[in-house]
């Protein structure tokens, strides 16, 4: 049969268990490892969302280059010349548009993207938008077209560059 007490040591018994020392040092030792840990789990989150980050404005500019194919190649119809065959806002990327060749009655509404995403590092569907005629760097858009999508988060990446410089 197991015995839970300890032996009898001149006629008391002895108890077994951890001494107050041992429970210190565990709870010591597991704060250290608590410490180590907690930073190595926020550079994993913010690596996480910078890859999200990535991949999702890389669909944004997909969606903007596959529009701007479409329209070079006269599958999409331009009113305004100062589109230069890109899109006039994000959300005509959403609605669709009508794509077919010019000199058949058949075509099909495309929808380049099922909503506009939301930006992993602001929390919200808005972007910076550049258009054609706008500075490379510009952090106004010029409202002609979309050029290019970039992030308006302030933050810093963890290579020590900015989320809207991507």
């Amino acid at each position: 049969m197991w015995r839970t007490e300890g032996p009898e040591i001149g006629g008391a018994r002895r108890q077994r268990g951890m001494t107050f020392i041992e429970v210190v040092a565990t709870v010591a030792i597991v704060a250290i490892l608590a410490t180590a840990i907690i930073p190595l789990a926020r550079w994993n989150e913010k690596r996480r969302r910078e890859a999200h980050l990535r991949g999702t404005l890389e669909i944004l500019r997909g969606a903007v280059d596959l529009y701007h194919k479409y329209a070079e190649n006269g599958l999409i119809e331009q009113t305004d010349v100062e589109q230069m065959f890109y899109p006039r806002d994000l959300e005509e990327l959403v609605e669709g548009v009508e794509v077919g060749d010019p000199q058949s009655p058949i075509s099909q509404k495309i929808v380049f993207l099922p909503r506009v995403p939301v930006d992993p590092m602001t929390g919200e569907a808005e972007w910076g938008l550049r258009s054609y005629q706008d500075d490379w760097d510009s952090d106004s858009w010029g409202g002609e077209n979309v050029y290019d999508v970039y992030s308006l988060s302030t933050g810093e990446a963890l290579d020590g560059t900015r989320y809207s410089e991507w």
